[in-house]
């Protein structure tokens, strides 16, 4: 049995916590979305694989639209690339997911969203973490679809869904 290929991994930055970093402007108070995290998470690890990058946008997810959902779809599934990561921040993740899962399936790609409860560059922050586990899913992932890459777990986005008090990901009640 041959195991999935990523030569080239194509990463879609749509902002969201993993990207946010304190205000440029003197006299800010809002964090700002930044360059993508994941290409510095990507560096530091000195990963062996190429990799191309794509802005979406750069939103908090809970301004994430239904045209938004359309340019992230349309990016993914025009893009040559088999394996993509999406960055997306975690209130709309699950729903931007949904949006994805049927086209992925059709088009024969496999996409791992994730994102961070704290910015990157917080020192404290799960963003490491969860990229590393997208990227390894990434790579080890046969069947077509999305999956949401969170908090230890990798599960496709039709089983995942948020615990109400904690905000962790976690596997729907079966």
């Amino acid at each position: 049995r041959d195991t999935p290929s990523m030569t080239t991994l194509l990463l879609v930055q749509t902002g969201g916590t993993i990207d946010k970093d304190y205000p440029r402007k003197t006299g800010g108070y809002a964090f700002e979305i930044d360059d993508p995290a994941a290409v510095r998470i990507l560096e530091q690890g000195k990963v062996t694989f190429t990799y191309s990058t794509l802005n979406a946008c750069r939103k908090d997810s809970q301004e994430v639209t239904d045209t938004d959902r359309k340019h992230i779809q349309e990016l993914c599934m025009k893009a040559s690339q088999n394996r993509i990561l999406v960055t997306h921040g975690t209130d709309s993740m699950i729903e931007t997911g949904m949006y994805l899962h049927a086209g992925a399936i059709e088009q024969r790609k496999v996409i791992v969203m994730t994102g961070a409860l704290k910015p990157e560059r917080f020192k404290d922050s799960d963003a490491n973490f969860n990229i590393g586990l997208a990227v390894g899913a990434l790579q080890s992932l046969e069947t077509p679809g999305v999956y949401i890459a969170m908090n230890g777990m990798v599960q496709v986005v039709t089983n995942v869904s948020r615990h109400k008090e904690t905000g962790m990901f976690v596997l729907n009640d079966t």
